[in-house]
């Protein structure tokens, strides 16, 4: 027993120090856009690497090269869905940096209020080692919503599909008012897709509109004279995202002859892809002339010549 005692504190300390020499061969941290998510939102989550090594390191040839530990702060258990699919291979040179991106929603059950904690864990197989990242902290909160629509998808067999565009507003969120779309059934027990649209103002009364091919048009306001434009497709693709001033109208939506909803009022903003680059200046233009053409500077020494009378 007292030799067990005396070996336990020695195999604690090899492996403290193996982890310790790991960390300084590479860091790892989880990052993220923002902190605080809608449930059934997209979680994408960048993984950060910063090689120390002093040699070029390979990712992504194995396959769980990059695994996550997905944990609830207050204890409940965070149903792991299937293993998160890591694609790609990549190299980093010594002192280097890489960031690998993924969407943590669709593989771990954080459909539930809460708060998560979010660990990296990376499998170098050729030093044998496991190289963990500190938790990264995330809460899942509840919207308010604000209007809803019933629509219908065509299907095969004859009868339509019943779906439901929401919006909601989360207001209480700690970094900023945003505008979410969500796309569930009809009677919301499967949601499909959870996406922000923006920020916006309290102060606003986003104008929403399901045209005549089920697609979603929201016009809402961003700041004292600015607003956003977006349209939605049934299946919760993003088709269009504009950005209006209030000049020298406000901008609102509107049904044309034709069935179709637009945008009157208002000046729509050009986008950067829009927006013309200047050409770079290659070279000033030059003129060389010959010595015997370069005009001869006057002097003050020797006075003009007058005339004789």
């Amino acid at each position: 027993m007292r030799k067990l005692m005396k070996t336990f504190p020695l195999i604690l300390a090899l492996t403290v120090l193996t982890f310790f020499r790991a960390s300084a061969q590479m860091t790892v941290q989880v990052v993220t856009d923002q902190n605080e998510f809608l449930p059934s939102e997209a979680v994408p989550v960048g993984v950060k690497i910063t090689n120390l090594s002093g040699q070029p390191l390979h990712f992504g040839a194995d396959e769980g090269w990059l695994t996550f530990i997905v944990d609830s702060a207050e204890g409940r258990n965070v149903r792991k869905i299937s293993e998160v699919p890591v694609l790609g291979e990549f190299d980093l040179e010594s002192s280097q940096m890489g960031t690998k991106y993924v969407d943590l929603a669709p593989y771990f059950d954080m459909s539930q209020p809460g708060r998560y904690k979010i660990t990296a864990l990376v499998h170098m197989k050729d030093w044998k080692q496991t190289i963990g990242s500190a938790p990264k902290t995330i809460d899942v909160v509840t919207g308010v919503k604000f209007w809803s629509q019933d629509f219908g998808v065509p299907t095969t067999n004859g009868a339509p599909e019943m779906r439901r565009f929401t919006l909601e507003e989360a207001n209480n969120l700690h970094e900023q008012l945003r505008l979410y779309m969500q796309l569930s059934d009809a009677a919301e027990l499967r949601v499909f897709k959870v996406r922000s649209l923006g920020p916006m103002v309290a102060f606003g009364f986003p104008e929403e509109q399901v045209d005549r091919t089920s697609h979603l048009h929201v016009l809402w306001q961003t700041g004292g004279l600015t607003f956003r434009y977006s349209v939605v497709a049934p299946d919760g693709t993003l088709m269009k995202r504009d950005a209006y001033d209030n000049y020298p109208t406000r901008p609102k939506l509107r049904v044309n002859a034709d069935g179709d909803v637009e945008v009157v009022g208002g000046t729509l903003r050009a986008t950067p892809a829009e927006i013309p680059v200047a050409a770079p200046v290659t070279g000033i233009p030059t003129t060389s002339l010959a010595p015997t053409e370069i005009p001869a500077a006057r002097t003050n020494s020797t006075p003009p010549a007058v005339p004789a009378k």
